[in-house]
């Protein structure tokens, strides 16, 4: 899993431009859990890694320049994000 999460975060470094690595992995790790919590409080079975690893790839693909963004309009992220240390 872990090996998942650094590729992931390595990706999202590359797109973002505005995170460093250590920001990155927090933002998989998030992103990771608030779907796979999404999920199974809808109801969905549980899918798998690979099903929550596509679904975060296509996440940093089209948002990850713009995460920051999304801080600022999702209160639940931005709250999460001040926890893990970093405040933006």
């Amino acid at each position: 899993m872990d090996e998942i999460f650094e590729r992931l975060a390595e990706r999202l470094y590359e797109k973002s431009g505005r995170l460093t690595i250590d920001e990155a992995r927090t933002w998989v790790e998030l992103l990771w859990e608030d779907f796979e919590s999404t999920r199974a409080k809808a109801g969905y079975d549980y899918k798998g890694k690979q099903m929550t690893e596509q679904i975060v790839s296509q996440w940093i693909e089209h948002y990850g320049p713009r995460l920051h963004e999304y801080v600022a309009t999702n209160p639940k992220f931005k709250e999460m994000l001040k926890r893990k240390g970093y405040e933006h």
